[in-house]
């Protein structure tokens, strides 16, 4: 029988660099379940979430874990999304007509259909952009509509724009509040607006936070 200290002179290692190991041999051990969870979900959905995704999904499960414990997993098993959201800028100067700022930051409503926010945003997704525009109602943070391109075109927003209309009842006319990217400023979308009878409403240039919900849903996907 070698001692412990025999053993760890013969490996030339220290005490303390052998607890060490040890320790985070246990940690390891502690997160096999977790991890075990984590790589489920994420084959799941075929590597398209994130740990912010993953979190949520484990959170919906029953288990109460730390998004940064979640991220600090996917990192050390290799798993990345294959779905990378990047900021998207549409602005390219006054294209046509802004709209004032009508919500002014306040992004609660009363009711449904009240107060609309929506923009744009860009994706690699195995190695190909996409990009998304989606329409969130403020009352309880529902996707109304959204539409999906492989290019930022006009057709994209114009087609999300008919999908969202048709969800509203005949005397349902929300302000629909956007920043103030070139598709927002154009005639036709406008035009779309007025005849509904829907509000307009942009962020102030470069005021991301006056389109903070949308900001924020772009930020969990």
């Amino acid at each position: 029988m070698h001692s412990l200290e025999g053993l760890l002179d013969l490996a030339k290692l220290a005490r303390s660099t052998f607890y060490y190991r040890q320790k985070a041999a246990k940690r390891s051990d502690r997160h096999a379940a977790l991890k075990a969870a984590i790589k489920a979900i994420f084959d799941s959905h075929k590597g398209r979430y994130g740990y912010r995704r993953v979190t949520a999904q484990l959170h919906r499960l029953g288990r109460r874990v730390n998004h940064k414990t979640v991220q600090s997993l996917m990192a050390g098993m290799g798993l990345k999304s294959l779905v990378r959201p990047k900021k998207y800028r549409s602005y390219r100067g006054e294209a046509g007509r802004t709209a004032p700022d009508l919500l002014q930051r306040k992004f609660g409503a009363d009711r449904a259909n009240r107060k609309w926010v929506t923009d744009v945003t860009e994706f690699s997704l195995a190695g190909d952009k996409l990009y998304l525009s989606p329409v969130m109602d403020l009352y309880n943070g529902e996707i109304v509509a959204f539409e999906t391109a492989r290019r930022p075109r006009f057709k994209m927003v114009d087609n999300m724009l008919t999908k969202a209309l048709a969800r509203l009842g005949e005397n349902e006319r929300p302000i629909l509040h956007s920043d103030q990217g070139w598709q927002y400023q154009m005639s036709a979308f406008q035009r779309r607006l007025e005849a509904r009878g829907l509000q307009q409403s942009m962020s102030r240039k470069g005021n991301c936070l006056d389109n903070a919900p949308m900001e924020s849903f772009f930020a969990i996907l």
